[in-house]
């Protein structure tokens, strides 16, 4: 752990490195490191990160992503990347017998679009580019708009305490993001972070909308904002957003992160409104893992 420590310490020093951490011990099985003399040069990791449920599109396809990091002065040292991968391959093939073969199964990667050699490293091996996102940033020592739900509406902290109440969310959560949807494991790692809830508004017994909000090391993160589209354009999703915002001020966090397709205009028009700025961008590459 020190060693990793280390690793960790000099791959973020610019603030701008996709770094995984290990987790707990038992995702140890999905990491793997390479040592040259005594000290930790490079770490990679894998995980399932996006399961298609039942009865979805075929052309729906599951993911699993990859992380493969060296120490800075290594960062263009092609030949200790490769040595590395084949086992983050090898795991990931592993992976993927444990998902439904209704459907195919991605692999990608996701760096910082500054990682350059990085980069260029999944590139040469066939990776296509998937997508891009900006990482957004909020002050929450700033002031934060005070809104109000429409009437009819119910606003309510939600913990999904029981396995019925995390299928419930995870079904519409599915409806929302049929391509990329989150699954029961991503979902049970994000209720594990540090001053996790969930926030839905209802309509009666419907959920309309909702969003997860969390601490990770001293900021907090927002993650899967929805509105359902019945219910669109009536101020929920910022009315959701300035709740999560409150929330974690009052945890005593200073900063709010969260991740929007660089594509979605709408849903960037939406942060920049709460305050919202965009800083860094995240470039996502994939291969059909066949």
């Amino acid at each position: 752990m020190p060693l990793l420590g280390y690793l960790y310490q000099s791959v973020t020093a610019k603030g701008n490195a996709v770094f995984w951490w290990v987790g707990d011990e038992d995702n140890w099985n999905n990491v793997y490191c390479a040592f040259e003399k005594g000290k930790m040069v490079a770490k990679g990791q894998v995980s399932i990160i996006n399961v298609v449920p039942p009865g979805r599109s075929k052309e729906n396809r599951h993911s699993i992503y990859m992380n493969l990091k060296t120490i800075p002065e290594r960062n263009n040292d092609m030949d200790l990347l490769e040595k590395v991968y084949p086992y983050l391959l090898a795991r990931a093939h592993q992976l993927k017998e444990t998902l439904s073969d209704e459907y195919r199964t991605m692999l990608c990667v996701g760096n910082d679009s500054s990682e350059t050699a990085n980069n260029q490293f999944f590139i040469q091996k066939g990776y296509l580019h998937l997508n891009s996102l900006y990482r957004m940033n909020r002050n929450l020592t700033e002031s934060i708009p005070e809104l109000e739900l429409q009437d009819g509406y119910q606003f309510a902290y939600w913990q999904m305490e029981t396995p019925s109440e995390e299928q419930q969310y995870l079904d519409v959560e599915a409806e929302i993001w049929p391509d990329t949807p989150l699954g029961l494991n991503r979902l049970s790692e994000y209720k594990k972070n540090k001053i996790w809830t969930s926030m839905v508004i209802r309509e009666s017994d419907i959920i309309v909308g909702g969003l997860m909000t969390w601490q990770e090391e001293e900021h907090g993160v927002i993650e899967d904002v929805f509105v359902r589209e019945s219910w669109r354009n009536r101020g929920m999703a910022k009315y959701l957003l300035t709740q999560a915002l409150r929330y974690l001020r009052s945890n005593q966090l200073n900063n709010a992160n969260l991740m929007v397709l660089t594509s979605n205009k709408t849903a960037l028009s939406l942060y920049e409104s709460v305050g919202f700025y965009t800083e860094l961008e995240e470039v996502r590459y994939f291969i059909p893992l066949e």
